[in-house]
């Protein structure tokens, strides 16, 4: 049922770096045709590293671990959202299963992968529990001895909550050379993370100790190069039409990123394709230190 593809099998067998990267942000983060090219352009960043690309998605029955351009075409609009509770029903089903942070790394897990890059994690939706909205991102990060590179938490939910959640579950919350955690497409005025680095070798060493004390994932906030200190008004205004069109669950995150790349006038569409695209870089720097 999981298939790795040949590069990547060799590559861990020899002890070196590789990252594995999400289909979610391909086939939802970004307006139909366009998400083929950011997740080509975070595989690039990761080999400019040095490592190893392993994009993860469900595809004909398997789950794919190291999928191939043409592959990686198929995760359109239409594919599924697969989380870590989807990942076996997608693959018996048929299903094209698009996997989120906390998919990606239950299959990441199972292939022993470490290391992971991604525009945002998932979390507590803001209003809890009002809904009760929870991403399975956090527990299965929890659960999970990999390191997350993000842009923080995906900017509509309830960062300082999630971050409480994080630090329950024993999740160190690291900030790649700032002292608090960055929100998304914004650098600056997040909760303080546990721990700053200044490298990738030292974000390398921290994940090491932490996982030789049995400790399971690790966060680590990389803040844009470009900020946007101007989105929140404009995200407060697509959760509101999202409750007002009765957009609820996982299409929550899809309604309120074509509302921002909209109504910002592709400001945040672009800041957002940037992101990504150092994430990976950062991610693939790490594992490089770390093999």
């Amino acid at each position: 049922m999981i298939r790795v593809a040949e590069e990547v099998r060799e590559t861990l067998a020899a002890g070196g770096a590789v990252v594995a990267l999400e289909t979610t942000l391909v086939a939802h983060g970004f307006p139909p045709g366009e998400g083929v090219e950011v997740g080509l352009e975070s595989e690039r960043q990761v080999r400019a590293a040095g490592a190893v690309p392993a994009t993860i998605g469900v595809l004909d029955g398997q789950v794919v671990i190291g999928l191939t351009e043409s592959e990686l075409a198929r995760f359109g609009p239409e594919a599924r959202k697969v989380g870590p509770r989807d990942l076996a029903a997608a693959a018996v089903q048929g299903a094209v299963g698009a996997t989120t942070v906390g998919g990606t790394l239950a299959a990441a897990r199972a292939a022993g992968i470490r290391f992971m890059g991604t525009g945002g994690l998932g979390g507590v939706h803001r209003g809890f529990p009002d809904p009760p909205d929870v991403s399975a991102d956090l527990a299965q990060l929890a659960r999970t001895p990999a390191l997350v590179v993000s842009a923080g938490v995906k900017s509509l939910l309830d960062v300082p909550a999630t971050a409480e959640l994080l630090e329950s579950l024993g999740v160190p919350v690291l900030g790649y050379r700032v002292d608090t955690l960055p929100l998304f497409y914004a650098a600056a005025g997040g909760p303080p993370v546990s721990a700053r680095v200044e490298s990738p070798a030292e974000a390398a060493r921290v994940a090491e100790a932490h996982w030789r004390l049995g400790g399971g994932g690790l966060l680590l906030g990389r803040p844009p190069d470009e900020p946007l200190d101007d989105v929140e008004p404009l995200i407060e205004d697509a959760l509101r039409a999202a409750r007002a069109e009765g957009v609820t669950g996982q299409a929550v995150t899809p309604y309120v990123l074509a509302y921002l790349h909209r109504e910002s006038g592709g400001r945040t569409l672009q800041a957002n394709r940037a992101l990504v695209a150092q994430n990976a870089r950062l991610a693939g720097e790490i594992a490089v230190a770390a093999a």
